[in-house]
């Protein structure tokens, strides 16, 4: 049984249907995150009301990979851990375990965001369901102590097909969507907010390449062109990008002919 008063996050394993205490916690802060600060200032607002016992929804964070959606979340946990705040991680194929987890923690005083990172299903994949009951409860309330924060690439997290559209209709001027478009869209809404990730800019990408190497002497002239190479040859400019070009040259120790 975890303590909750000095452990501060765990990651579910279903073979052992256990929660194992994380003990190396990524260090990400707020303040390394660049370019996303709308979508910074909202769930921070929203994390803030939690954590204060006050009216917070559950959150969506989707669009353009590496754009630091799941960076936010651990960020944001680093912020506010030693305020009460504490994070389990569920991966997507075990939040059939969801429920057990949940019931666990309900009664606890701290507050809880399950975190899912790349959260989607597919048109056969009904696991989805347990997430459901969890964000809007059964003829249970759902937790006051819990939120489900979950990054994705696709807003509405199931796949969408033309064919999907074939029943909806226009009635009196107002869209009534076909029972299946409304079964897929049915789960992003209960996400109370929703925010989006959209690819960032040249500027925004050699910004954060400046702040992994604010301490370190070198050209940046020469710095930004060989980073914007690396870019171009993974075909993103991100935040995720701009990392592995830093761990790339931490190997090669490239600097020496960047002075």
């Amino acid at each position: 049984m975890i303590d909750w008063n000095v452990t501060y996050a765990a990651i579910w394993r279903p073979r052992k249907q256990y929660l194992r205490p994380v003990l190396r916690i990524d260090p990400v802060h707020l303040d390394q995150l660049l370019g996303i600060e709308t979508q910074k200032e909202a769930l921070l607002a929203n994390t803030e009301r939690f954590l204060l016992g006050k009216p917070a929804n559950h959150a969506l964070l989707w669009g353009a990979r590496g754009t630091g959606k799941s960076s936010l979340i651990k960020a944001l946990f680093n912020s506010y851990r030693e305020n009460g705040l504490r994070l389990i991680e569920v991966d997507k194929q075990d939040l059939v375990c969801l429920p057990e987890i949940v019931d666990d923690i309900r009664e606890l005083e701290q507050r809880f965001i399950i975190y899912c990172d790349d959260l989607s299903f597919e048109a056969a994949d009904n696991q989805y369901k347990s997430l459901k009951s969890v964000l809007e409860g059964s003829i249970e309330l759902p937790p006051e102590n819990v939120l489900i924060y979950a990054t994705s690439n696709r807003r509405h997290l199931l796949p969408e097909f033309m064919r999907d559209n074939l029943d909806t209709r226009l009635v009196e001027g107002e869209v009534h969507y076909s029972d299946t478009v409304e079964e897929k869209t049915s789960l992003s809404d209960r996400f109370g907010m929703s925010l989006a990730f959209y690819s960032q800019s040249t500027q925004i990408y050699l910004d954060i390449i400046d702040s992994l190497f604010v301490d370190i002497p070198v050209n940046r002239e020469i710095l930004h062109q060989k980073a914007l190479d690396f870019a171009y040859q993974r075909a993103a400019k991100n935040g995720r990008t701009a990392k592995q070009f830093y761990n790339g040259w931490a190997e090669q120790n490239i600097n020496v002919t960047m002075r």
